[in-house]
């Protein structure tokens, strides 16, 4: 799914998303690392935070989703599965920790034939 498809206005709408993956706004927004706040306030859904993790865990999923045919599943997948490596936490886990960009260095490397 592209990323236009998340997003209103401009930003990333936890609407959106969870009606792409089948949740609650406040389900997206714990799965973000966001308190329900996050998503409920104009001015802090706007803040960078807020649209940044959003963006991260969209970007995630996006990039694993052709391996489980569907966003449901990807989500699924980014929610429940340990990464190799990551003593033994979910890029869920990682994304709420500020660790995005090592979730998705590790996709690369994966996708690039490198295993973890």
């Amino acid at each position: 799914m592209g990323l236009a498809q998340y997003a209103d206005g401009g930003l990333f709408a936890p609407g959106k998303i969870a009606s792409a993956f089948r949740t609650t706004s406040e389900e997206v927004a714990r799965s973000a690392g966001l308190g329900r706040d996050a998503i409920q306030r104009k001015d802090r859904m706007r803040s960078d935070k807020t649209q940044r993790r959003l963006r991260e865990m969209v970007e995630i999923v996006n990039k694993v989703e052709p391996r489980f045919g569907s966003a449901l599943m990807a989500y699924a997948w980014y929610r429940s599965e340990p990464l190799p490596g990551f003593s033994g936490q979910t890029a869920m886990q990682l994304v709420k920790e500020g660790r995005s960009s090592e979730v998705l260095d590790y996709l690369d490397a994966v996708d690039a034939g490198v295993h973890a």
